[in-house]
């Protein structure tokens, strides 16, 4: 059997192979309510294979919204919407997970239509919140600085989403702390001003990283894995960097933290040298040095490639994204291009193409 198609267990959960879909927004909810859109994107995704599906970054309150089209996590009808589409993907053999996010700065974003930038007040848009009064640019130049009060709320909307997510059957949850969003914006100098407590130093950058880990591991049982998604680098120097990411990493496993989702960038324009695999040293670090689990994503889109990192010890699991786009049905041709026998990650309906 490959690398890629054994099974990995997290805590009480089994997952039945290493294929993982990593969050993709799709800017299709009404109200932060997933709909049919939603059903019909990850469902193929288990359908075709997958072991762990995650859903896209779902906000924890409204205000933390990457765009006004982004789905939530913060109220009944979100809930019983998730929870059908959890039932789909638990029927074709597939975990489900979410992500649970607030996009902090980067809120109140166009996502699919009138291309990019901001969305003002009068077309739904709002004013976004951050760790300073900084924006990102070329998105709201209005960002309002979080005070101690407002930070206890993200805190605690973050273990609130948890237990709707568990209410609503996912599996494994994964707390979005990259790409430039609230909790990566609190860790990187780069959009960190603060001089209070949750700034300066080190310790005090990633203590919201913490105390939102913390939330969320104690509103669920033990049994339930805990992800945490990390941009390893800024890219710029100066901001959030590699050696951190392991420290922070090793951190919180001790808090309970089962895996390492490694991406980088994301909190500040930079050039990132893109290629096949460019995050995979990153994630092969964090599991050497901080001791847990890791995911490998970013431009992997050959299964060999895919078996190479994990054979080679650089990560225990690895993410696609636009490559399932591209191919929901990826992990079935991977299964086959790495000898894999049987037909059992086939849906019934289709088994009769998988001879």
């Amino acid at each position: 059997m490959s690398q890629l198609f054994t099974p990995i267990t997290l805590r009480d959960v089994t997952v039945r192979n290493r294929v993982w879909v990593a969050p993709m927004c799709q800017y299709s909810a009404v109200d932060g309510v997933p709909n049919d859109w939603h059903l019909v994107h990850l469902g193929s995704l288990a359908r075709g294979g997958a072991g762990l599906v995650i859903a896209e970054a779902s906000a924890v309150v409204p205000e933390g919204r990457i765009s006004p089209e982004d789905t939530g996590l913060w109220n009944d009808e979100q809930q019983a919407a998730w929870a059908r589409i959890v039932e789909f993907v638990h029927g074709q053999g597939a975990t489900a997970g979410i992500q649970l996010a607030h996009a902090g700065r980067k809120a109140s974003t166009v996502g699919l239509t009138g291309g990019r930038g901001a969305v003002a007040d009068a077309d739904g848009g709002w004013r976004p919140v951050g760790p300073s009064a900084e924006p990102f640019p070329g998105l709201r130049e209005d960002p309002e600085p979080l005070d101690l009060a407002g930070i206890q709320r993200v805190v605690t909307a973050f273990g609130d989403a948890a237990e709707r997510a568990l209410a609503a059957g996912f599996d494994v949850l994964e707390v979005h702390a990259a790409h430039g969003y609230l909790l990566h914006e609190f860790l990187s100098p780069l959009s960190n001003h603060r001089d209070d407590e949750y700034g300066g130093s080190f310790d005090n950058r990633v203590r919201l990283v913490l105390e939102v880990v913390r939330e969320v591991r104690s509103r669920v049982p033990a049994g339930v894995p805990v992800l945490v998604r990390l941009s390893a680098t800024d890219w710029v120097e100066g901001g959030w960097s590699a050696d951190e990411t392991v420290r922070l990493s090793a951190l919180l496993r001790e808090e309970g933290v089962d895996l390492i989702d490694t991406s980088s960038g994301g909190n500040v324009p930079a050039d990132i040298p893109l290629e096949p695999g460019y995050q995979v040293p990153f994630a092969r670090r964090i599991r050497a040095e901080a001791g847990i689990p890791s995911g490998a994503v970013g431009l992997i889109t050959e299964p060999k490639h895919a078996e190479e990192i994990l054979t080679e010890g650089s990560a225990d699991v690895v993410l696609l994204a636009r490559e399932l786009l591209r191919d929901p049905h990826w992990p079935l041709r991977a299964a086959r291009e790495l000898g894999e026998t049987g037909d059992a990650l086939w849906p019934a309906q289709y088994r009769r193409a998988a001879r």
